[in-house]
This record gives structure tokens, sequence and C-alpha cells, in this order.
């Protein structure tokens, strides 16, 4: 991990295309400036560990979960006579 120290108003570029500016330091926080092409997704850590957290917990079914979702469903219609 490369550690650097930077001045509100200073800059680090990763490759070609990311700028990085520190606009200010608050308290125990620090606010940046992120520029990067379109193309490149830039999300916080902790929303994309709460997406896959919640993710996780949607995929496990629990053994409810069947005669819940039965219960969410119209009954079959009864067939067609003639």
């Amino acid at each position: 991990m490369l550690v650097l120290t930077r001045k509100p108003g200073e800059q680090i570029m990763i490759g070609d295309g990311i700028v990085i500016t520190v606009l200010e330091g608050r308290g125990d926080g620090v606010r940046i400036g992120i520029e990067a092409p379109r193309g490149v997704p830039i999300q916080r850590r902790e929303v994309i560990e709460a997406i896959a957290a919640a993710n996780l917990a949607a995929a496990e079914a629990g053994p409810d979960t069947e005669d819940a979702l039965r219960g969410l469903m119209p009954p079959p219609a009864a067939p067609a006579t003639d």
C-alpha cells in the first residue's frame, strides 16, 4: 500500500485518467474529489460490502420460505370443461 500525505488542493494521479483531489480535512475525516472516465465505477467500500451482505442474506432461503411464497400466489385455476 502506498501511503501519501497531501494538503487541501493537492492531487494524486492514478494511471492516465484518474485524479484524486484533497478538498479539505475535517476532524477525523477528509473530503476528496475523484475525476475518472465514465466507464470507471467509483463506490465507497462500505456500500459495496453492505450490498454484498444484503444479497447473501436474500439468497439464503429459510425452511418456511417456500410456504410463504406459495401463500402469495393465487390458487391454480380449475381446468376448463367443455
